[in-house]
């Protein structure tokens, strides 16, 4: 073989090699199936899921779990976005009859927000197989939580498929929860940023918060802590409307809270998330501004944009675009301090804390607090805020370090 031929082949195999490396990661619900298959072999089951319950070569796993001999898949239990994800935020979902495989659709985001005894009363198990991204304020861990709750008074097994943090199992920060804002959008004392998997989650969950639950996490296969998304080797499929791809789930822990006040973040535009504005903003003036503060791994643009529904629907919204320049340095809740602090100074006669939920601002409820608000309108500097709250995180780690599952 000649050197060009032992060359060319050096370079395939590197290049395939890369590809498995890269590919490694084998989610819950494929350990179950090759591995685990004794959890629900003979069991009727309910399945918690939307379109993000794939395996790594996007196969539905309603489609996988229907076709397993000696298995029961009898119904289906539909988040916040529904079973599909074509709901939006906040809308109010009825059950139906699933078009697709006939099965019955209950939904935790109607009525009711946690299963009834009516619903589980022909099941030996509920499995909850759902890729969440990693913050606090996102619903999907609170439908896990209250489902738990529900497993267990009704004496049935529940069973977690875990799947990654996307952002991924190392970096922890932003407020610990305050007992007094729990709601759907944060049920427990945990911080907005928790580094944790959903599997992790709810052993914590389950022992912490005495929920006490008969709870099996089957864990993934390769996963490590250090791992981002997009080291995965998975594909991301959209987890809600506006979270259409992994740029926006590491922009969502900063704008998300922002989206919450009298600002736009670009909901209703193609990029969600990546923008903040509001007809009001002077661009250039934000810019200026922000730029003094000198913040570390991202960028701006100034930026015009029109929102096709929500916040300014059909009005020109003016202010600055983000662009992540050094995942490394970009710290999502000190810009978003930095963001905020920045537009209260330059336009408090125009700008305002948004709506309210139960006589609580969402800003607040998605913070786990009121502080945050209260230091920003005091003035105080974003290094005060922060450390401020790294005293209960300090305690949060201790709790955590308890229930991590990877290395």
């Amino acid at each position: 073989m000649s050197r060009v031929m032992l060359y060319l082949l050096l370079i395939i195999l590197v290049f395939n090699g890369a590809t498995l490396a890269k590919g490694r990661v084998r989610l819950g619900l494929e350990v179950l199936i090759s591995e685990r298959i004794e959890l629900i072999r003979g069991k009727r089951i309910g399945l918690i899921t939307n379109q993000t319950g794939v395996d790594s070569q996007l196969r539905s796993n309603i489609d996988i779990l229907s076709k397993i001999p000696n298995v029961k898949l009898m119904t289906l239990f539909a988040p916040e976005h529904g079973i599909r994800g074509e709901r939006m935020a906040g809308e109010y979902i009825k059950g139906y009859i699933d078009e697709e495989t006939n099965l019955t659709v209950y939904s935790l985001y109607g009525e009711t927000r946690k299963p009834t005894r009516d619903m589980l009363k022909d099941l030996d198990v509920i499995i909850f197989d759902i890729q969440d991204i990693g913050v606090r304020h996102y619903t999907y861990i609170s439908t896990m939580a209250l489902s738990m709750e529900s497993a267990k008074e009704n004496g049935i097994d529940f069973i977690v498929l875990d799947r990654p943090n996307p952002l991924g199992g190392v970096y922890v920060d932003g407020p610990v929860l305050e007992p007094e804002f729990g709601s759907f959008i944060g049920l427990y004392p945990i911080p907005n940023i928790h580094g944790m998997t959903v599997g992790e989650l709810a052993l914590l969950f389950n022992s912490e918060f005495r929920i006490s639950a008969r709870l099996t996490v089957v864990p993934m296969d390769g996963w490590k802590r250090d791992m981002k998304f997009d080291s995965t080797g998975l594909y991301w499929i959209i987890s809600s409307p506006n979270i259409p791809n992994f740029e926006t789930v590491l922009l969502y822990p900063c704008t998300g809270p922002i989206g919450d006040t009298y600002l736009s973040v670009g909901v209703g535009t193609t990029k969600p998330f990546h923008f903040v504005g509001a007809p009001y903003i002077n661009p250039g003036r934000l810019i200026e501004e922000l730029l003094k503060r000198k913040i570390r791994g991202v960028i701006f643009r100034p930026a015009y944009f029109i929102p096709r529904y929500s916040k300014f629907q059909n009005e020109v919204c003016k202010g600055v675009e983000l662009f992540i320049s050094d995942r490394g340095r970009f710290n999502p809740l000190e810009t978003c301090l930095d963001i905020l602090d920045v537009v209260y100074r330059l336009y408090r006669k125009n700008f305002n804390w948004g709506d309210r939920s139960n006589g609580r601002y969402l800003f607040d409820l998605s913070m786990g607090t009121d502080k945050v608000r209260k230091y920003i309108e005091a003035g105080m500097d974003k290094e005060e805020i922060i450390k401020i709250w790294k005293k209960d995180l300090e305690k949060f780690m201790s709790v955590r370090n308890k229930y991590l599952i990877y290395k």
